[in-house]
């Protein structure tokens, strides 16, 4: 039984960090190019749609990861390894702090979709707006602002990255994929509606297939079975998911 739980974990560990260095290594790729190697001129605007939806999903990635880390679910049962993924991770999305980001989410699963829960508007329990607003003044503050101030100043100051590039590829990824977590991540799982939740974790999952699920948010959309089983990587969630419909 103990040698079965040790496997359990190292497998868990195993391919958790083996897609995080994946994640993230194509996030550095794509940034890295975009921003300093590909010349915005002729054709090659065609291409930026692609590209900047490619990149705002990585950022989604990225911040999957941080989530993972903050669950202690990325290197189960290596909590100093959890922090430093975690805020690497963060401080690359947009110079978060890992540790207010880390009891900002551990408040959201205390009391979740109610006035304590910081990831919810309890002014706007169905709205869009005001909520994300909200959710993203809450945790986009002067702080990250200046640190994503003085980032950009170096790219441009020192390492003379493209003005243009750096908006088209930096700013407008990075926004998308606030946009897409809030959506898929927050604002569906947790709005009020007509029907009830089913229990105090006051969350829905999305019906979407594999893929679509993979594409919208790193299967964060099945977010009754992440707020039930929140030991579970991001990876793990669609069999969470085929499980829970099966009862």
């Amino acid at each position: 039984m103990n040698e079965s739980i040790a496997d359990t974990k190292t497998h868990q560990r195993f391919v958790g960090l083996g897609l995080a260095g994946l994640i993230v290594a194509m996030w550095a790729i794509l940034h890295v190019y975009c921003i300093f190697f590909l010349h915005l001129t002729g054709a090659r605007w065609l291409a930026a749609p692609f590209l900047v939806a490619m990149q705002a999903w990585l950022y989604v990635g990225v911040f999957i990861v941080a989530h993972d880390a903050i669950h202690g679910s990325l290197a189960l049962g290596w909590p100093r390894l959890n922090r430093i993924i975690g805020q690497v991770c963060v401080g690359l999305y947009a110079g978060f702090s890992y540790r207010r980001l880390a009891d900002g989410h551990s408040g959201h699963h205390a009391a979740p979709g109610t006035a304590r829960d910081p990831d919810f508007d309890a002014d706007s329990p169905h709205g869009f707006s005001a909520w994300f607003m909200k959710f993203f003044l809450t945790y986009f503050s002067m702080y990250e602002m200046t640190i994503m101030t003085l980032w950009a100043s170096f790219y441009i100051f020192i390492l003379h990255a493209y003005v243009m590039n750096l908006i088209v590829f930096w700013a407008m990824p990075a926004l998308l994929s606030a946009i897409q977590l809030f959506v898929f991540g927050t604002w569906l799982p947790h709005r009020h509606q007509s029907s009830p939740f089913v229990d105090e974790h006051r969350a829905r999952s999305s019906d979407f297939g594999w893929l679509a699920s993979l594409l919208t948010c790193f299967h964060f959309g099945y977010h009754h079975e992440h707020h039930t089983l929140p030991q579970l990587p991001w990876w793990r969630l669609p069999a969470a998911r085929r499980r829970a419909k099966l009862l």
